[in-house]
């Protein structure tokens, strides 16, 4: 088993769980593989255009499954596969929280913003058995170090009381990633995530406790989830659930991802195949044109919805 990550394995396997509910398929059984990381806070790489230098990701695979995953293939660079996998073998950093504590208080860290939900869930399930997301909040506030939260998991509720804090010492960023709220297309391509409504309670419920949460309205699926009813209806969604903004991302498909997705469109929408080879022939974007419309027809019902609740 050792040979197989970048990390020493800590102690035996745990025993392996379920997640089931009556609104999405059952998965595989799921198997957690801990780990002691060598280093808990990341750099991004230097020609990255994300708005952060530094990363924090406790856990490696992603239990909510999303078809369209951008952080599948890194599964791979351990040794497995970026399918089933990624979904139910997730590598646990069980020293995480400590390492942040040694690695803050090395007087070369410059206190830099520190993004988490980078390259996977930092609330998917596992989070709730291992609570590593917690003590991360907890070290950071501790040291006023300001940190980013991207999720898709209404467990974040759980920390609202540290969140909330943080905030109002303006430390704190947190971000849902709602990309539809058509419960077809959820169940389909998010299997393992909370509904998309439960996560508009939750922006709103974090709202009232002072915490400003912004929405990426991604992935935007191209002839499954971009038709003008569904953007409009996502758009008014987030407005009236109270987030502060909305940043609308196309489907982007990167060697590692595009295999993963195509595979799954060829089972579940067999349709759109010939289509998807067009508008991706040439690379993992659509074209810009196409990614702005998209994007603005979004911003543009989200600013109406606001106007009309003002």
């Amino acid at each position: 088993m050792d040979g197989e990550f970048r990390w020493r394995v800590a102690g035996e396997e745990s025993d392996q769980l379920a997640l089931f509910s009556p609104e999405h398929r059952e998965l595989a059984k799921v198997e957690y593989l801990p780990v002691h990381a060598r280093r808990i806070v990341n750099p991004v790489p230097a020609q990255s255009r994300m708005p952060f230098r530094f990363t924090i990701n406790a856990y490696r695979g992603c239990r909510h499954a999303c078809v369209y995953c951008f952080a599948r293939p890194t599964h791979t660079y351990l040794g497995m596969n970026a399918g089933e996998d990624f979904e139910r073998r997730i590598v646990v950093k069980v020293n995480a929280v400590e390492k942040l504590r040694q690695e803050l208080a090395n007087p070369r860290w410059s206190g830099d913003l520190i993004a988490m939900g980078t390259n996977t869930d930092p609330y998917q399930p596992a989070e709730g058995r291992y609570r590593l997301t917690r003590g991360i909040i907890e070290v950071l506030s501790a040291v006023g170090n300001p940190f980013s939260i991207l999720t898709k998991s209404t467990m974040i509720q759980r920390d609202i009381d540290l969140l909330a804090d943080a905030a109002r010492r303006r430390l704190a960023q947190v971000s849902f990633s709602i990309g539809t709220v058509d419960r077809e297309v959820w169940r389909s391509t998010e299997p393992g995530t909370p509904s998309p409504q439960s996560r508009l309670e939750a922006v709103a419920v974090m709202r009232d406790a002072g915490i400003a949460c912004d929405v990426l309205v991604a992935p935007i699926l191209p002839g499954i989830s971009d038709s003008p009813e569904q953007l409009a209806a996502v758009a008014r969604a987030c407005a009236e659930a109270g987030a502060r903004s909305v940043t609308p991302i196309v489907l982007h498909l990167r060697p590692g991802v595009r295999e993963e997705y195509m595979g799954w469109l060829t089972e579940a929408r067999p349709d759109l195949l010939e289509e998807y080879e067009r508008r991706y022939g040439k690379g993992a974007y659509l074209p810009t044109l196409e990614n702005r419309r998209i994007a603005a027809m979004v911003r543009e019902h989200f600013v109406a919805a606001q106007q009309r609740a003002a």
